[in-house]
C-alpha cells in the first residue's frame, strides 16, 4: 500500500513544479514605493517638511515661522525613522492640478511682528532651507556648477538671503516670497495618465504692489499679473524682512513633459551639491588613519628588527641565558589581560555594530531600502541593531569564557546596557 501512496505524492509534486514553471512572471512593488498615476486636472497636494541648515544640526518645523497656513494643519503619519530624523511632514496651502499651469497665484498676506522678524533673520543668517514634498519627491533647486559646467541640485530652497541693496552699506535680510515651481511628468503612451518624475523650484524675493485694494486671493498685483503679461523673473526689487511691513506670498506652477522614467526619477538626487562636504570628511579621516597606521608599523618594524638581530648574535652563547624582548611574548599569549571584562564588552559591541552595517548594506543593495521610503533606512538600522544584540551577547560571553571567566551572564547584561548607557549619557549633555 505504500508504493501507490508514494507514486501519488511524486505525481503531485511534479504537477506543482510544472504549474509554477509555466506561470507567467509578475512583478511586484515593495510597500510604500508603488507609483501613482495622475490624470489631467487631478489634485496634487504639496506637503511641507522641516527647516534644515548645513550650518547647524537643529531642525525646525515649517510652521515655526509665520508662513502662510492652510485652513487646518494636518500632520502626516510618520514611521520611527522619520521621527528620529526630525521630520515633520504637514499639509500646505499649495495645491496643484496635474498639467494645468498657474501664474501669479496669491497664497496670503502677512505682517510680521518684532519677534517674528527676529526669527526670520536668525533663520536667514543660519542659511535654513525650506523642504517640501510632492508625490514623495523632495523639492530641489537647480544650481549650475561653474567648475564642471553642469546642473547640480540643492535640497530645498533658502528661507531668504542676506546682502546689500540699493547702494546701502548695511546688509539687510530679504525673504523669498515668490516660488516658481516646475513639475516634471512622464506621460503614458497608451493613456492620458502621467507620473511625476521631478519637483523643482526657483525662489525669488519681490516686493509686490497692489493695484487697487486687497481682495484676498483675487487681488490684482502690478508686479505679477498674468493678464498684463507681468511675471516674476528676477529679484530686482526684493522684499525686506522688517517688523510691521506686509509681505505677499505668491507662486507659479509649470509642467514639463520629461523622458525620465518613474523608476529613474531618484537619479536626480545623486547630483546634490552638499555631497562634496562628506567626501572631504571621508578623505580627511582616511589620510589620518593611514598616517597613524604607518607610524605605528614603522616603530614596530624597527623594534622587531633590532630584537631579531640581537637574538641572532646570542645563538652562539649559552642557552640558559635569560630571555628578553619579544621572546617574552609567548608567556603572555593565553594570559587574561587586565580589565578583560571591558575588552569582552567592547568586542561584543563591535560585532553588533559591524553586523548591523553589513546586514543594512545588503538590504540596501537588494533594493529593500528605497529612498522613496522615507525613514526606512533609519528604522532598519535600529531593528537590525536590536536583533544583533543576540550575537553581541554571545560573542562577549564566549570571549569571556576563553579567559577562564565564570560570570558570563553578567558580561552579557553589561554588553547590552554599556554602549546604550554611554550613548544616552553623552546625548544628554
Amino acid at each position: 500500500m505504500r508504493a501507490p501512496a508514494m507514486l501519488r505524492w511524486a505525481a503531485a509534486a511534479v504537477t506543482l513544479v510544472v504549474l509554477v514553471a509555466a506561470a507567467p512572471a509578475a512583478g511586484f512593488y515593495l510597500p510604500g514605493v508603488a507609483p501613482t498615476d495622475f490624470g489631467k486636472g487631478d489634485s496634487l497636494p504639496v506637503k511641507v517638511n522641516k527647516l534644515t541648515s548645513v550650518k547647524t544640526q537643529l531642525p525646525y518645523a515649517y510652521y515655526s515661522l509665520p508662513f502662510c497656513k492652510p485652513n487646518a494643519i494636518v500632520d502626516s503619519a510618520e514611521n520611527l525613522g522619520e521621527v528620529l530624523r526630525g521630520d515633520r511632514i504637514e499639509n500646505s496651502p499649495y495645491v496643484f492640478q496635474m498639467r494645468e499651469p498657474k501664474m501669479c497665484q496669491i497664497v496670503c498676506k502677512i505682517a510680521v511682528t518684532d519677534k517674528e522678524a527676529k526669527e526670520f533673520k536668525e533663520k536667514i543668517e543660519d542659511e535654513y532651507r525650506v523642504n517640501m514634498i510632492l508625490d514623495n519627491l523632495p523639492l530641489v533647486v537647480p544650481v549650475i556648477r561653474q567648475d564642471k559646467n553642469i546642473v547640480a541640485y540643492q535640497g530645498g530652497y533658502h528661507v531668504g538671503v542676506k546682502g546689500q541693496y540699493a547702494g546701502s552699506k548695511e546688509e539687510k535680510y530679504f525673504i523669498h516670497n515668490h516660488l516658481s515651481f516646475l513639475v516634471k511628468y512622464h506621460k503614458d503612451d497608451d493613456s492620458e495618465l502621467s507620473r511625476i518624475v521631478g519637483f523643482e523650484v526657483k525662489p525669488y524675493s519681490i516686493k509686490h504692489q497692489i493695484d487697487d485694494k486687497w481682495n484676498d486671493v483675487n487681488t490684482r498685483l502690478s508686479t505679477c499679473d498674468p493678464h498684463a503679461n507681468k511675471f516674476v523673473a528676477s529679484s530686482e526689487s526684493p522684499q525686506e524682512v522688517e517688523a510691521g511691513k506686509e509681505t505677499i506670498f505668491t507662486y507659479d506652477v509649470h509642467f514639463e513633459d520629461s523622458d525620465i522614467k518613474w523608476a529613474s526619477r531618484w537619479d536626480t538626487y545623486l547630483l546634490m551639491t552638499d555631497d562634496q562636504i562628506h567626501w572631504f570628511s571621508i578623505v580627511n579621516s582616511l589620510m589620518i588613519v593611514l598616517f597613524l597606521s604607518g607610524m605605528v608599523a614603522m616603530i614596530m618594524l624597527r623594534t622587531l628588527y633590532r630584537d631579531i638581530s640581537r637574538y641572532n648574535q646570542l645563538e652562539t652563547q649559552e642557552e640558559a641565558q635569560e630571555e628578553t624582548g619579544w621572546k617574552l611574548v609567548h608567556g603572555d599569549v593565553f594570559r587574561p589581560p587586565t580589565n578583560s571584562d571591558l575588552l569582552c564588552i567592547y568586542v561584543g559591541t563591535g560585532v553588533q555594530f559591524f553586523g548591523m552595517l553589513l546586514v543594512t548594506m545588503i538590504f540596501a543593495v537588494l533594493g529593500f531600502l528605497s529612498p522613496s521610503n522615507r525613514g526606512g533606512l533609519m528604522t532598519a538600522m535600529l531593528l537590525v541593531w536590536v536583533l544583533m544584540g543576540l550575537i553581541a551577547g554571545y560573542s562577549s560571553s564566549r570571549l569571556y569564557k576563553m579567559f577562564k571567566g565564570s560570570e558570563w551572564k553578567k558580561i552579557t547584561l553589561r554588553t547590552a546596557f554599556y554602549s546604550l548607557g554611554l550613548l544616552l549619557l553623552f546625548s544628554s549633555y
